[in-house]
């Protein structure tokens, strides 16, 4: 979960479903990748337009757990 800075939408995504595609967002799996291997990772990523505010989510969480970011 993440919340966009306003005047953020989601337009598309990757191996993830993106809802809603402003304000607080879940990305939940793709249906394809709901179950990983031991020791096996995915990775997800969104595009979005804008209003004028190019910002970055500041948080994200993982099933209610903080997440860092890179």
């Amino acid at each position: 979960m993440f919340t966009l800075p306003g005047g953020q939408t989601i337009t598309g995504g990757w191996n993830a479903t993106y809802s809603p595609a402003s304000g607080q967002v879940t990305a939940t799996d793709a249906g394809y990748n709901a179950v990983l291997a031991p020791g096996a990772s995915t990775d997800i990523g969104f595009q979005a337009t804008h209003t004028g505010n190019a910002g970055k989510p500041s948080a994200f969480t993982l099933n209610g757990s903080a997440c860092t970011t890179a």
